[in-house]
């Protein structure tokens, strides 16, 4: 089954708090949080990984 993660953005001026990110078969091994972006404000920097 392919990687699925959940992301918060923090950034003080977007309004988007989570998000699920499903990935596909074929998502590259060396993929980090960095490489996206917020589907809201479109930062990279300001996305971190859920841990549980």
């Amino acid at each position: 089954m392919p990687p699925t993660e959940e992301l918060v953005c923090t950034a003080e001026d977007c309004f988007l708090d989570l998000f699920e990110n499903h990935y596909t078969y074929d998502v590259p091994d060396d993929i980090e949080v960095t490489d996206l972006s917020c589907p809201v404000c479109g930062g990279s920097d300001c996305l971190e990984r859920v841990e549980l």
